[in-house]
């Protein structure tokens, strides 16, 4: 099988860590042929069918120079087996544009994963809305007296941009309303940006855990992302220690419930993320922690993976 992997260069991985990297050597232990491109290497023209210049490469197992390239060509992305998108966030309007020619290059034949329409339709904070049962109070919101009314009703509340990652932009604010104004102003641009606030749940103290959903099915182990020192965000990005555990009751009921249901609809790998017994997110584009999982708890979530999509393709 001949894998294109849409991604971030390659050059960037961090291979201790990196979730696609380790999918990239579980695949190729099995034999399976791996090559890779850039979100702005990909093209259109009329008459002809979604190509990419891509660069088919073999894993050294070097630590530092850990890939060689074979060789360099432009190829159609129809021709792979297979096209994961493994571009990280942000999801601007860029990643939106790629999630276009990845949907035109499905019409051609190719099969992507996650797809490109699911991408576009689970906005990783949105998508909780379909599910609220299982998530805290929340509140999606352009007006700043709706964020004051939120506020006054639970008292302590975090504010957060619909477009971030990573942690970024994520606030605070306690009983006081200390900077409330403030914050809202910066996350609200007067009322041209849309915000989420949720009340602060905490069992953050416990982590934020990521849960991993694999061809509609809960891996059974997540990792939680734990704040350090005075810091209210757990992701990993932010300084958070990840601690993997094994699934709670309450972790696999989420998992179970959502799982199939994302599956249904193109998404193959989901990271669903929950504080407590509360959703927060659920990340699609690019979800992470196989490798803090199995160094930690010994399992192999990146054959997980590579079996569900052998499965999906019938390979």
């Amino acid at each position: 099988m001949n894998i294109l992997f849409v991604a971030d260069p390659l050059e960037q991985f961090k291979t201790y860590k990196d979730t696609t990297f380790a999918m990239m050597r579980e695949a190729a232990q099995r034999g399976h042929r791996l090559s890779a491109c850039e979100p702005q290497q990909m093209h259109w023209q009329r008459g002809g069918r979604v190509s990419a210049l891509v660069r088919d490469i073999e894993l050294t197992g070097d630590a530092q120079d850990w890939f060689a390239v074979r060789q360099t060509r432009e190829a159609a992305l129809a021709d792979f087996d297979t096209v994961l998108m493994r571009k990280d966030p942000p999801f601007d309007s860029e990643y939106f544009y790629a999630t276009h020619l990845l949907e035109q290059a499905e019409r051609e034949g190719a099969q992507v994963f996650n797809r490109p329409r699911a991408l576009r339709d689970h906005p990783e904070k949105l998508a909780i809305m379909e599910f609220p049962q299982f998530i805290g109070p929340t509140l999606v919101t352009r007006a700043a007296e709706d964020i004051r009314r939120f506020h006054a009703e639970h008292g302590d509340i975090i504010l957060k941009p619909l477009d971030g990652m990573g942690g970024t932009g994520i606030f605070r604010v306690g009983p006081d309303g200390m900077n409330l104004g403030s914050i809202i102003e910066t996350l609200n641009d007067g009322g041209r940006q849309s915000v989420m606030v949720q009340k602060f749940l905490p069992e953050i103290a416990e982590g934020d855990k990521r849960v991993l959903v694999i061809g509609g099915k809960p891996v059974p182990y997540c990792l939680a992302r734990i704040p350090q020192g005075n810091e209210v965000r757990g992701n990993l990005a932010a300084g958070g220690l990840g601690v993997a555990r094994p699934l709670s009751v309450r972790d696999r009921e989420i998992g179970e419930a959502l799982g199939p249901i994302l599956h249904a609809r193109g998404l193959l790998l989901a990271g669903i993320d929950v504080i407590g017994d509360c959703i927060t997110e659920i990340n699609v584009t690019s979800p992470t922690c196989f490798q803090e999982i199995q160094q930690q708890m010994g399992c192999n979530v990146a054959a997980l993976f590579i079996d569900a999509l052998e499965e999906a393709l019938g390979s």
